[in-house]
């Protein structure tokens, strides 16, 4: 009886341990369930809802699934561990316990420091479609009014000032924003202090107002540089015998020209000067009709001064002369230079001496060229020897209207020369 007695003592102990266990752990599971949908009302000083954001709930949501978790894998693993030990209830009169679960109200009190340790890479993510907060949509950081990136300045002309003034002045944006670093360049510049002072510069050397934009347009990185060294550079020109009118001519019609340092402006007036065996005053002549030899490229010019020689034949002084008369000459592009020299003589037959004498020639249109001399020939009045009768000048030629042209040179009607351009 005494052993029988004792059996059913123990299996009473286990079974209303057991009991007790799942008890404790269903109460546990409906706690949670009910925190979870009751959550937004609770408020015993730990949580007020009224007073936390959206993040802050995402994060104890987080924390409860974390605990939710651990609870789950613990009530596991002390029902393996129980079973086990009603194998050996018969055994023993103690049942010992692994440290028993952690109660909620600790879960509850977790510090800020034990959160920071919880994952916040899957709480901080927000869905598209995720209704935020008040708070949270305040403290959304909105983006600057000026665009952090665009292809195009006009997208910034209402945000800065200076772009405003500069398209005022006529500035083509569109040309700029074709050239690398231009726009950012431009979108640093502050109008007062870095555009402002080199506009009264230009204006004080006798550039007119109109011709701002094109200067700026054609040389922007004239708004950075250094007003002593424009001054030097204005003061080297004058010095060099360039009237201030001169001057203001050459800075509208070749804008580079004031980026040039006083050294390399020295050199190419040398250049030219020595090269073509000029006087000070031709050489003040041609740089002041075609500035843009100043700051131009040497090598064109040196390759047509040897086409000039070599190629089309001429000397020294005929190149000279040449030069003088038409300066674009230097500039000019090598294959037409040479289609019109081999049609005015070789099929012209006009000597050196007089494409030297009239070379304005040379600078003339290869088509108008071709046609007026084709009808002339084919009028039988192609003569262009000055020393034999019905002689026709060869300015004269390239020159006139069509209309004069027809009614001077060739002695026929207007509506004549154009039928005869349909037949070429």
């Amino acid at each position: 009886m005494t052993m029988a007695s004792t059996c059913a003592q123990l299996c009473l102990r286990c079974r209303g341990l057991l009991g007790s266990k799942a008890n404790s752990w269903q109460h546990y599971v409906r706690h949670c369930v009910t925190m979870t949908r009751e959550f937004p009302q609770i408020s015993n000083g730990l949580f007020i809802m009224k007073n936390r954001t959206a993040t802050q709930t995402r994060l104890r949501w987080k924390q409860q699934m974390c605990h939710y978790n651990y609870m789950t894998a613990r009530y596991l693993s002390t029902e393996a561990k129980e079973s086990k030990c009603t194998d050996e209830l018969s055994r023993a009169d103690i049942v010992s316990y692994e440290n028993p679960p952690m109660p909620f109200t600790d879960a509850v009190s977790m510090t800020q420091n034990q959160l920071s340790m919880v994952d916040l890479d899957a709480v901080g993510e927000y869905s598209a479609l995720e209704e935020i907060s008040d708070e949270e949509a305040i403290s959304i950081s909105i983006p600057s009014s000026i665009p952090p990136a665009s292809t195009s300045l006009g997208d910034y002309v209402d945000k800065s000032e200076t772009l405003t003034k500069l398209v005022q002045l006529g500035v083509n944006l569109w040309k700029l924003e074709q050239r690398p670093n231009v726009g950012s360049m431009l979108l640093r510049l502050d109008f007062n202090t870095d555009v402002a002072p080199r506009l009264l510069f230009l204006k004080e050397i006798g550039v007119e107002d109109s011709r701002f934009g094109y200067i700026i347009t054609h040389n922007p990185f004239f708004l950075t540089e250094n007003l002593e060294n424009l001054q030097a550079r204005v003061s080297y020109l004058k010095s060099k015998k360039f009237s201030s009118e001169t001057v203001a001519s050459m800075v509208s019609r070749a804008p580079y020209l004031l980026n040039f340092s006083v050294k390399r402006l020295d050199n190419r007036l040398g250049f030219y000067q020595q090269k073509l065996n000029l006087s000070a005053s031709n050489t003040r002549n041609i740089l002041a009709r075609l500035p843009r030899l100043l700051c131009g490229s040497l090598e064109s010019v040196k390759e047509n001064l040897k086409v000039c020689e070599i190629e089309l034949g001429f000397k020294a002084n005929e190149i000279q002369h040449i030069v003088i008369a038409v300066p674009k000459v230097l500039t000019a592009n090598r294959k037409k230079l040479t289609q019109t020299f081999d049609f005015l003589h070789n099929t012209m037959k006009v000597p050196h001496y007089l494409i030297t004498k009239f070379p304005q020639v040379l600078n003339s249109k290869y088509l108008r060229l071709r046609e007026r001399h084709l009808f002339l020939e084919y009028l039988g009045k192609a003569q262009y020897d000055p020393a034999l009768p019905n002689y026709i000048s060869l300015d004269r030629l390239v020159s006139l209207p069509d209309e004069i042209f027809c009614t001077e040179l060739a002695l026929a009607t207007l509506e004549d020369f154009y039928l005869f351009q349909k037949t070429l």
